[in-house]
C-alpha cells in the first residue's frame, strides 16, 4: 500500500469531507477538515441513510457502479469505525420492498425491468405480496423484495467519522466557510476563511456539497452543482411495526424503520435555490402518503419535520477528480441523493486519484466537466 506524506486540507465537513478526511488520514495524510457552520449539519444529516439507489434499474451504470463499490466496502468500513471510535452507525441489511403505485400492464413492465437488471448482476430480487413482508401494510398487493438492501443510521454514522478524524490526528475548524482561493499558476497556495484566517496545504479537496460550485466561482469551470431541498417526517412507532425499508415504486417516497421505533417518511425534490426551511405544504403531502401506507403514521406519533439542501448533479452522477487546470486541487461532490450511499466508494475513488494508483472502476464519468 501507498502511503500519502503530506498536508491535506478538505473543505467542507458533511459525510464526503468526513469520509475524505478518514480515509486521507488511514493513508498517512496530515489532514485540516474546514465546515462552514457545525460537521455533519446539512444534507448528510437529514438524508434516510439507503444504501442503494431507490430503483437501481433506473439509473445509469456511473451511479450504480459506485453505489455498488460502496456496497462492498461498507461492512468493513463500519466494523473499523465502531472498532476505533465504540459508536455504532447501525447498519443494518434491513432488506427494502417496492409496492406499486400503478397496476396492470406498467405494474408487470417495472417488475420486468427490475428483473431485467438485477439477475445479469446478481442483485438479489423476488416477486412476493407485500404483506409476506410488511404485515402493516395497508394494502396486500403484488411487490418486489430486494432483501440485501442495507441501511445507517446517518446521524450516527457522521458522529463516527467525526470521531474517528480526531483519533486519527485531524483536526476539524468548524464555522470557518472558505471565502478565497489564492491560485498562482496552475496550483493552489492557500486560502482564507470568513474570519480572516488562512490554511495552507499541500493538496486541497472540495467536499462543500451544494455549495460547491459557489465556493469555486470561476475556478469550478463547467462544475454543474446545485441545491435540492430534501423534506423528511419522523415518527415514534413500535420497534416492531415495521422492520424494512418501504418504497413507493416510481414516487421515490419510502418509508425506513430503525431499530428502536422510529420511522422516516420522506422525501420532497424542491429546486428552491439555498433556502433550507420545511413547509406545512410538505408535511401535508408527506403525512397523507404515509398514512397511505401504513395508517397507524398518522400526527399522533408525528416525532420530527426537517429538511436538507442536496448537491443536486446531472443524472446523479457525482465529480471526483483533480481539477483540470490546478494540479493540486481535488473535489469528491455532487452525490446528489446518495452522498451516504456512494460515502466509502467515493473516498476510495479520490484517495486513488491524489496517489495516483489504481482504480476498481473506470472513473472516466466522474471526471470535472470543462
Amino acid at each position: 500500500m501507498r502511503f500519502l506524506n503530506r498536508d491535506v486540507i478538505v473543505i467542507g465537513g458533511g459525510i464526503a469531507g468526513l469520509s475524505s478526511a478518514y480515509a486521507l488520514l488511514r493513508l498517512g495524510a496530515s489532514v485540516t477538515l474546514l465546515e462552514r457552520n457545525s460537521c455533519g449539519g446539512e444534507a448528510s444529516w437529514a438524508g434516510g441513510g439507503i444504501l442503494s439507489p431507490l430503483l437501481p434499474w433506473d439509473y445509469s451504470d456511473p451511479v450504480t457502479q459506485l453505489t455498488r463499490l460502496s456496497t462492498r466496502l461498507f461492512p468493513e468500513f463500519i466494523e473499523a469505525l465502531k472498532r476505533e471510535t465504540g459508536v455504532d452507525p447501525e447498519y443494518n441489511s434491513s432488506g427494502m420492498l417496492v409496492v406499486p403505485h400503478f397496476s396492470g400492464d406498467s405494474q408487470d413492465a417495472e417488475a420486468a425491468a427490475a428483473e431485467a437488471w438485477c439477475t445479469p448482476r446478481a442483485f438479489p430480487m423476488r416477486r412476493v405480496r407485500s404483506h409476506e413482508i410488511a404485515p402493516a401494510l395497508a394494502r396486500d398487493e403484488a411487490a418486489l423484495w430486494l432483501p440485501e438492501v442495507c441501511q445507517v443510521r446517518n446521524p450516527r454514522l457522521l458522529q463516527a467519522l467525526r470521531k474517528a478524524v480526531g483519533l486519527l490526528g485531524g483536526t476539524i475548524v468548524e464555522h470557518a466557510e472558505v471565502t478565497s482561493l489564492k491560485i498562482e499558476r496552475t496550483r493552489v497556495l492557500s486560502i482564507s476563511t470568513r474570519r480572516g484566517d488562512e490554511y495552507t496545504a499541500v493538496d486541497y479537496v472540495v467536499t462543500a456539497g451544494a455549495w460547491s460550485s459557489q465556493l469555486l466561482r470561476d475556478h469550478a469551470l463547467k462544475l454543474d452543482i446545485w441545491p435540492v431541498r430534501g423534506q423528511i417526517l419522523l415518527f415514534k412507532a413500535q420497534p416492531d411495526l415495521l422492520r424494512t425499508i418501504v418504497l413507493q415504486g416510481q414516487e421515490n417516497f419510502y418509508l425506513i424503520p430503525r431499530q428502536d421505533g422510529y420511522i422516516l417518511a420522506g422525501s420532497t425534490l424542491e429546486e428552491v435555490e439555498y433556502d433550507k426551511r420545511p413547509t406545512s405544504s410538505a408535511r401535508k403531502v408527506l403525512l397523507a402518503k404515509a398514512r397511505a401506507l401504513v395508517p397507524v403514521l398518522n400526527e399522533g406519533i408525528l416525532a420530527g419535520h426537517w429538511a436538507g439542501l442536496r448537491p443536486g448533479s446531472p443524472d446523479n452522477i457525482p465529480v471526483i477528480d483533480r481539477h483540470p487546470m490546478i494540479t493540486n486541487l481535488y473535489i469528491n461532490s455532487g452525490h446528489y441523493r446518495y452522498g451516504v450511499t456512494m460515502a466509502p466508494g467515493s473516498a476510495h475513488l479520490l484517495s486513488n486519484i491524489i496517489l495516483n494508483s489504481p482504480q476498481p472502476l473506470d472513473i472516466t464519468p466522474y471526471r470535472w466537466p470543462v
